[in-house]
């Protein structure tokens, strides 16, 4: 037995592959399990190749994992297109359509040889039970049932769900397509049997994504407009809003195009609303004019970009974290407007409730940095306590503070009270041009200069903000992991397989991204010697931008990788193994005697 399984599978447009892990996941769930979905496409606005993969564990995951145990390859052009998502290795079983004609032990698996590799007649099996070729994802469903002994019952259950309401005979023809692949597994059992151990207590758990988990935080944070515009992998947020969100006395704007979509949310924001925006990174790109405005006009508003491959149209379909440099510095003249990143599905409701939070707090515009694969990916989630959140609302003027009312007020903390249309003494003059107190049009210098002062320094309280950044290991460890967004679980895991290696290291996870928190990073510094900055962008963009502004170690690199291209745990904890025998070659070389 064991307590975590992987599946991996890959095929073409109406294959059903994405529809089965989801079928998977529900399943396994639902029998207590906890697990982790990802999904991955071609670029091709319609058809071409689709994966998901599942990792199925009795505890809590941190990420995808890594080499898949079972693999399954509808056709292996399209498996093959998916490189390293779907990584074979020497414990994989690797099932395959028999109709390919390839032999067992002629796999196009450059360098690999699986444990055992099962040609299956997939289609054939499809079509004796369903009278089509459709329904090869209820037959692999059946095969992964028999194989693994895993949420069987749950299995069938839902397949009865889902098709119940297209007929008859499409659900009959499901069913029957699933116990032939069951059928098939159980009269050709494996030669190593690969089994998960049984939960004992099954407790309840939602299963869910990073994108649907942002727009009912919204929701619950109480946002009450979402001005946007279509666009991969962002999408499904609006999506989620456009059916939801009227429910609660909310509106949702699918604007002409994205600089229409967040002038919408500002003019709202400006209204009194609390309001909202995503896209993605070429979205973000035609938004930063509009996010100007909200900043100099010190409007809260909400931003989450869902990072995907850029630059320009890039690969919409997979994932990157290549966009920090844009959400921290692409806005015209001295502005800073804080960046927030969630390590996983479960996060983004917590990251996003804080970005409402510090957006009508600070009344600045707040960038939630997710990404294609929190934001697509399906992970089981324990329900969320929404009792354990207080929601902050903007400040608003006292009666004698409106007899005067001063919109720009230079206060100590920065912050001043805030009106809206409509509200008795609170009337003025907003917009995008630099002013005064008053909010009147200025072109003074020193008007300028203490505005600018203002917009600033209003944000210096949320450096410290402890709660923002997680931080394991020993205190005073020589080794340092620091990693942000997605990569944060991998981290994670990395940093208890490299602890049980005997290597003395410690780990930095900032959610706070921008600006940057120089008390705590040079405090988690202080000890350390050598250590990764790990991320998916070539330019390493967290390394750097934390180069500008701390003193990070001389042995601190980065350890970047372009999007979908994963980065394994095992290879982190190696390349920490070398820098830790670096280390310790050049105590011994400074402990050697000195010749003549």
């Amino acid at each position: 037995m064991a307590s975590d399984l992987l599946i991996g599978m890959a095929g073409s447009g109406g294959d059903g592959i994405v529809s089965a892990g989801e079928s998977l996941i529900t399943a396994a769930a639902l029998e207590g399990y906890h697990a982790v979905m990802t999904k991955s496409f071609g670029p091709q606005i319609r058809g071409g190749e689709s994966s998901f993969r599942v990792r199925l564990s009795t505890e809590k995951v941190l990420t995808p994992g890594g080499l898949l145990d079972i693999a399954v390859a509808l056709n292996w052009d399209d498996f093959l297109k998916f490189g390293g998502e779907l990584p074979v290795g020497g414990h994989t079983v690797v099932v395959y359509e028999a109709r390919s004609g390839v032999a067992p032990d002629a796999l196009p698996l450059a360098g690999v040889i699986p444990a055992e590799a099962i040609a299956v007649p997939i289609e054939e099996m499809t079509k004796a039970a369903t009278g089509s070729d459709k329904g090869k994802n209820s037959v692999v469903l059946g095969l992964i049932g028999g194989w693994l002994d895993v949420a069987v019952g749950s299995m069938r259950a839902g397949i009865h769900k889902k098709f119940a309401k297209k007929g008859e005979a499409i659900l009959e023809g499901n069913l029957r397509a699933f116990e032939s692949g069951f059928r098939f597994a159980t009269e050709h059992p494996l030669k190593a049997a690969k089994r998960i151990d049984k939960i004992a207590k099954a407790e309840p758990r939602l299963v869910t994504d990073g994108n649907d988990m942002a727009a009912a935080a919204a929701i619950f944070a109480g946002c009450d407009f979402f001005g946007g515009y279509p666009i991969t992998p962002s999408t499904e947020i609006m999506q989620f809003l456009t059916r939801e969100i009227w429910k609660y006395g909310g509106a949702v704007l699918q604007a002409e195009d994205e600089i229409a979509g967040v002038g919408a949310a500002v003019g709202a924001s400006f209204a009194g609303k609390k309001a909202m925006t995503a896209t993605s990174g070429p979205g973000m790109s035609l938004k930063t004019e509009i996010l100007g405005l909200a900043s100099i006009a010190e409007l809260p508003l909400v931003c989450v970009n869902v990072q995907r491959g850029g630059p320009s149209t890039g690969i919409p379909t997979k994932s990157e974290q290549a966009d920090l440099f844009q959400a921290a510095f692409s806005a015209h003249g001295d502005s800073l407007r804080p960046v927030l990143a969630p390590i996983n599905v479960e996060d983004v409701f917590g990251i996003v409730v804080e970005a409402f939070n510090i957006a009508e707090q600070y009344q600045t515009p707040v960038i939630v940095l997710s990404d294609q694969e929190i934001g697509q990916r399906k992970e089981t989630v324990t329900p969320i306590d929404t009792s354990a959140f207080t929601l902050v609302e903007r400040l608003r003027p006292t009666e004698k503070e409106l007899e005067h009312y001063e919109r720009f007020r230079l206060t100590e903390s920065g912050i001043s009270p805030i009106t809206h249309p409509g509200m008795k003494g609170g009337n003025h003059l907003n917009s995008g041009i630099e002013h005064n107190e008053h909010g009147s049009p200025t072109a003074s210098g020193a008007m300028h200069a203490k505005m600018v002062d203002k917009r600033i320094r209003k944000l210096n309280p949320l450096k410290a903000r402890r709660d923002l950044f997680i931080v394991e290991g020993r205190p005073n460890a020589k080794l340092a992991l620091v990693a942000w967004g997605s990569l944060g679980g991998l981290a994670m895991e990395a940093l208890h397989a490299a602890v049980d290696a005997g290597l003395d290291v410690k780990l930095l996870v900032p959610k706070l991204l921008f600006p940057v928190a120089e008390e705590i990073f040079d405090e988690f510094f202080r000890s350390v010697r050598a250590g990764l900055v790990v991320e998916q962008s070539y330019l390493a963009q967290l390394y750097r931008v934390l180069r500008m502004y701390v003193t990070v170690p001389k042995g601190i690199v980065p350890f970047a990788r372009s999007g979908s291209n994963p980065i394994g745990v095992s290879e982190i904890v190696e390349r920490l193994r070398e820098q830790s025998l670096e280390l310790q070659g050049a105590i011994q070389s400074r402990l050697q005697p000195q010749q003549g």
